[in-house]
């Protein structure tokens, strides 16, 4: 039997299956419909924001660094152009050391290439270029262009490079600059900066680079272009150019510089030069120094671990974060001391018969029975340790700290410099501070005045320090901040700013007992401990000897140079001005265990007058040569702090 087809069945599943259709489609047309008004009414802006900036980008222009010129206007850092070949590792379709095995076949790649960029990628972020060789000559990038296609995540850059022409001259006062690690550019973002070192790959690390890299650096600049969607430029819409950064002006004469670096040799020490009337320092020495291009690019690893094991530390800035008893070069200060708060007058004398008792303990003199009747000026000129015994222990700590405070000993000078060093102008205060576990140490014994007064015990100043009071005393008690910075100089105008426009304060000094104390010191160089460094000048100076030592001798024992180790050598010590009546320059300067100060470091001094004052150069390459010194080969040092019973007798100046 034939089944019969029910077409109106047929018919309403077709209409139901036609409606179910219809209806879906509707649905996905009204979804479509919705996607579209959503995208191109509601989010209209937001999109077409996003669009507008998927089509152009905003590249960074990073100012031209500031230069560092010298007082005379020698550049002492610069800057120049140069090719860097940089690996961006995030966008390499290799193994990074793959990568770089085939760019040696173009270029050269040496094996401290690779270790200072392992060490730069290790302290960048995976998404940075980080740069592989530096410099690439013409012939290197031609190479390199006809085979970039290989290198994805490979690229030459044209970057700014900062040079110091002068190698290590100065390198402690300009310092250098380095690319910018993780630590720093953590700050940067976390900072007001931010925005303005987008680009920038180098910060100033230290010196001058550093305290003054806010100037230095400049005013970013920013160019809106248009790219492709490969990210290549095309054109470019607007530009705000960058800012260049200002220019420093050093106070320091580089020539000084120069010779007194020079005159050093081969010895280890440091050298403050002033200008009283102003604070500028003329010349600044640490020895010895380092070359600061060396950082520039990234130091290997090499020169590092050389610079940073090194016995003679080259890397530390001797005249800021070094100190030192500063031996006899104290005694014009105490002498003045006196004077003002009246425990002593020019013409009061003593009788030296070569000891100091106090009590069951006694300091010996340097000179062997002593010098005789000693009044003030002569206990400056001839360097009389028994007098300054008898002045310490009568005037006490608390005269001596009040009146030594106010010319910069044992606290911050003020200099454009980051990380001094406040060095130690020991007080009661200071003490139990200082023994704080140690209660019976906390007291303040007679003793340790008799060690103050001549310049050892727990005395332990920096050179800058020592050089800063000699030039407020020279400028007869006027303080000026001591600076390396004489001027900036705007990089587009010109328009040059002193650092330092005025005086800080005046000590309240009597002007006769100032005159007196520069008369002594003047004798120093013409009848006493320096008038065979002085001999013959063609202008008077004021000076002071020093010798300090680094290691206490037993009781009993005999100071031998020759015996001890060369670094157990007592330090050698020298303070000067000049010229007498109106001082233009004033310094102090030490050269670590080389011996007697009117020996080794009163040539310095001559050196550094001679050529400042008069313009003559050394006419010789023989250093820190020593003059000849009448001294007793007897005499034993001091033995320096703290205060130790039965003290034996300083070193001759």
């Amino acid at each position: 039997m034939t089944e019969l087809q029910n077409n109106d069945r047929e018919i309403h599943l077709f209409r139901v299956r036609v409606t179910a259709l219809f209806t879906l489609v509707f649905l996905c047309f009204a979804i479509l419909v919705a996607r579209v008004v959503w995208l191109q009414v509601i989010k209209h802006d937001d999109y077409a924001a996003l669009a507008e900036d998927n089509r152009l980008a905003i590249v960074p222009i990073v100012p031209n660094r500031g230069l560092i010129l010298d007082r005379n206007g020698v550049v002492l850092a610069r800057n120049f152009s140069a090719y860097t070949l940089e690996i961006t590792p995030s966008k390499l379709h290799h193994s990074l050391d793959s990568v770089i095995d085939e760019l040696a076949k173009l270029v050269v790649i040496e094996p401290k290439d690779r270790k200072r960029f392992r060490t730069l990628m290790a302290e960048s972020r995976n998404f940075e270029s980080v740069p592989l060789r530096t410099r690439l000559t013409d012939d290197e990038v031609a190479r390199f262009t006809a085979q970039r296609f290989r290198f994805p995540g490979v690229d030459v850059q044209a970057r700014l490079f900062r040079q110091y022409p002068l190698g290590e001259t100065a390198a402690h006062v300009i310092g250098f600059i380095g690319r910018i690690n993780q630590g720093e550019a953590r700050a940067l973002e976390d900072g007001p900066d931010a925005t303005n070192y987008r680009g920038t790959d180098h910060i100033g690390k230290e010196g001058v680079e550093k305290s003054y890299e806010k100037l230095l650096h400049g005013v970013t600049g920013y160019e809106k272009v248009i790219k492709t969607a490969g990210g290549r430029a095309v054109s470019t819409l607007s530009r705000t150019e960058a800012t260049p950064g200002s220019n420093l002006v050093l106070s320091i004469d580089i020539e000084l510089q120069k010779i007194l670096e020079q005159a050093f040799d081969d010895f280890r020490g440091a050298l403050v030069a002033i200008e009283p009337e102003t604070g500028d320092i003329l010349a600044y020495v640490s020895r010895p120094g380092f070359d600061p291009n060396l950082f520039v690019d990234g130091i290997d690893s090499q020169s590092w671990n050389e610079l940073n094991t090194s016995l003679d530390r080259p890397m530390l800035n001797r005249p800021l974060q070094g100190t030192y008893p500063p031996g006899s070069t104290f005694k014009p200060f105490m002498a003045l001391a006196a004077l003002e708060k009246g425990f002593r007058t020019p013409s009061q004398a003593i009788h030296d018969a070569g000891s100091f008792s106090l009590g069951s303990y006694r300091w010996m003199d340097d000179k062997v029975g002593g010098h005789g009747t000693v009044d003030m000026y002569k206990s400056i000129v001839i360097s009389c340790n028994t007098y300054y015994y008898q002045l310490g222990n009568e005037m006490g700590i608390d005269h001596i700290h009040d009146f030594m405070e106010p010319f910069g000993f044992g606290r911050l000078t003020g200099i454009d410099l980051d990380h001094e060093k406040t060095g130690v102008l020991p007080s009661k205060d200071w003490k139990r501070q200082r023994f704080s576990k140690n209660k019976a140490a906390q007291v303040w014994q007679k003793g340790d005045n008799v060690n103050i007064a001549i310049g050892q015990g727990y005395n332990s100043y920096t050179i800058l320090q020592l050089a800063h009071a000699v030039s407020t005393l020279a400028n007869n008690g006027v303080v000026m901040r001591p600076h390396l910075v004489q001027s900036v100089e705007d990089g587009r105008t010109r328009e040059r700013t002193k650092t330092v426009a005025k005086e800080s304060f005046r000590i309240p000094l009597k002007q006769e007992n100032v005159d007196f104390i520069k008369r002594a010191m003047v004798g120093v160089t013409q009848e006493g401990t320096g008038r065979l460094a002085f001999a013959n000048a063609a202008y008077q100076a004021g000076g002071k000897t020093g010798t300090s030592q680094t290691v206490g001798l037993k009781r009993g024992e005999k100071y031998n140079a020759k015996a001890m180790g060369e670094r157990l050598r007592d330090n050698s010590l020298y303070v000067a001005f000049a010229p007498a009546d109106k001082p233009k320059i004033a310094l102090a300067l030490i050269v670590e265990n080389a011996g007697f100060g009117a020996a080794y470091a009163a040539p310095i001094a001559r050196k550094a007058l001679d050529y400042y004052l008069t313009g003559k150069r050394p006419t010789s390459k023989d250093g820190a040569k020593p003059v000849p010194v009448e001294v007793e080969v007897e005499e034993v040092p001091a033995v320096p702090a703290p205060f130790q019973p039965g003290a034996e007798p300083p070193a001759k100046d």
